[in-house]
């Protein structure tokens, strides 16, 4: 089933994509179907959320796994790992 949601990208990979959000339409059922599917993009997708890069998700506000189911009109979040001193 066809879903339009949004993507928003924070700190590293806003700046690798040169982008803060976009709204898309996709087939993905899960968060990670999702990231692979931006990945397959290319480019800046494909190095800024690749599969061996450290990267955090969110869906609607709230972290999330791979595993997490995807509905229409959510908002996705990609951010890596904040680390603090």
């Amino acid at each position: 089933m066809t879903k339009t949601i949004r993507v928003r990208y924070f700190a590293s990979i806003r700046e690798a994509l040169g982008t803060g959000e976009e709204a898309i339409t996709t087939q993905a059922e899960t968060l990670g179907a999702l990231r692979d599917e931006l990945i397959a993009r290319g480019g800046s997708h494909a190095a800024a959320l690749a599969r061996g890069r450290a990267v955090r998700l969110a869906l609607d506000q709230v972290m999330a796994r791979d595993d997490a189911a995807l509905r229409d009109g959510a908002e996705v979040a990609f951010f890596p790992p904040v680390t603090g001193g």
